[in-house]
């Protein structure tokens, strides 16, 4: 004979249905309440009491009918995207971005501040709460409002958001990203290196969306790598994969060296690939120089994964008339099999989406019950709006 369900086992059964109706609307538009109750296995009667509830709470919403439908039309739900909003944070040398964005990852507010990469940290945490602050005001949300961070750094990030390393960024290495941003939102925050997040939102909605082995390559000041195995973002064990410019030998520490000695030690390089697309020589001889150094590291992650895309992003992306086919070369000479070469779109916003990316998945965890943002924000609270 089976036991009645406890009190405590009704309320787990009720998340575990809504959390279910909420899967299904999130992955699909609108649904009937015959097409939830199929893809969820609930009761029909089940599913449109857990409609109703989550329509209480402001996760789901009834779509109005469509004009001119003949009949009582049938009911249908989709999930509300404003039902929350979600922060992604990019902190790199010379700017820092934040993005605000419902739970779809559409931007509602940007703000970007210009640093340098000599700023100490105390300065660079000022100007990272401007930034933000600036972000959560233009989007009209106030700091607990915010469901979920992510956020973008250079260096080497371990598990907890602290920055174990950083050759970039003035007194970086050894900052606790993830404590400092809780105190000015206090959310659940992840941290991740910034070439990493700009390779997930090219796999989320970039030119890698519907590819599974991608090579992501961050071409800049400074040259970083993100990589996506079998469709997921790889870290590693020690959340080091990619950082092949560690290695001397790789040739990425001394390529932007080239483009340096053409515009006179200054980090500013627009004017060498402008020169070289004007057909400097000297500026050609640079750009050259740049790309075969790169090509190297390059080649032996493609030689290791013998990814489908290889993808260039960062800021030397919008001088890829230059890059690209050189690049291109050097990867014929090296690698078994060259993979397709694609610039990504997102220009200066690539990294900034991957930190939202980020975030977003730390909802899409709570929605599955397996992180923090858990039930009491679906059952146990009103929505927020």
């Amino acid at each position: 004979m089976t036991e009645e369900p406890s009190g405590g086992d009704l309320s787990r059964l009720r998340q575990l249905n809504g959390l279910a109706v909420i899967r299904a609307l999130r992955d699909d538009k609108a649904l009937t309440l015959t097409e939830l109750a199929k893809r969820t296995g609930l009761s029909r009667a089940s599913t449109e009491d857990v409609a109703r509830e989550l329509i209480g709470r402001g996760w789901v919403a009834e779509v109005e009918p469509t004009a001119g439908t003949v009949g009582r039309p049938a009911r249908r739900y989709r999930f509300r995207a404003d039902a929350g909003r979600v922060l992604g944070v990019d902190i790199g040398g010379h700017t820092i971005r934040a993005l605000v964005t419902d739970l779809d990852g559409e931007v509602l507010n940007s703000a970007t501040l210009a640093v340098t990469p000599q700023l100490g940290r105390r300065q660079r945490f000022a100007a990272l709460d401007a930034c933000v602050s600036t972000a959560l005001a233009g989007a009209g949300v106030a700091s607990d409002q915010i469901w979920s961070t992510g956020v973008a750094t250079t260096g080497l990030v371990d598990g907890t958001g602290r920055v174990m390393l950083s050759d970039s960024l003035t007194e970086w290495t050894g900052v606790d990203l993830a404590a400092h941003l809780r105190r000015l939102v206090p959310a659940p925050v992840r941290v991740e290196n910034d070439s990493k997040l700009a390779a997930l939102a090219e796999s989320w909605r970039g030119v890698a969306r519907y590819a599974k082995d991608v090579v992501f390559l961050l071409a800049g000041v400074r040259t970083g790598t993100g990589l996506i195995i079998d469709g997921k973002l790889h870290r590693g064990f020690g959340n080091a994969a990619g950082e092949i410019g560690a290695l001397p030998a790789a040739g990425w520490l001394r390529a932007p060296d080239h483009l340096r000695a053409w515009s006179g030690g200054k980090d500013e390089f627009e004017d060498v690939f402008l020169a070289a697309r004007d057909g400097d020589r000297d500026a050609v001889r640079a750009v050259r120089r740049y790309t075969r150094d790169i090509a190297v590291g390059v080649s032996a992650l493609v030689l290791t994964l013998d990814p489908e895309l290889l993808v260039v992003g960062g800021g030397f992306s919008r001088s890829a008339d230059l890059v690209v086919q050189p690049l291109r070369r050097e990867l014929d000479r090296w690698c078994l099999r060259t993979p397709e070469i694609r610039v990504s779109t997102f220009g200066d916003e690539g990294v900034a989406l991957g930190a939202v990316r980020l975030a977003l998945e730390q909802v899409e965890a709570a929605l599955s019950g397996g992180a923090e943002l858990a039930s009491a924000e679906i059952f146990g609270a009103t929505g927020r709006n």
